[in-house]
């Protein structure tokens, strides 16, 4: 049977490993605390996508051959 040793009259190292095998691993918890992105506030990122996908939607609409076709009247 061990005989009890108070903490203080330990090692360092036999007080290090007493007290790591007594933490617990978060498992797959993730101890980093999430927030909710706030959907009224201006994202620089999020204007860009949606202007890039704007851009998409009306360009697959029309064609580029169309806009092809007005570049002459619109540079003049």
């Amino acid at each position: 049977m061990k005989k009890f040793v108070p903490m203080e009259k330990r090692s360092k190292k036999a007080q290090k490993e007493h007290y790591r095998s007594r933490r617990r691993d978060w498992g797959e918890l993730s101890p980093v605390t999430r927030v909710v992105p706030d959907g009224k506030k201006y994202d620089r990122n999020k204007e860009k996508q949606n202007k890039r996908k704007s851009d998409i939607e009306f360009r697959g609409e029309y064609g580029i051959a169309f806009f092809n076709d007005l570049s002459p009247y619109v540079l003049s």
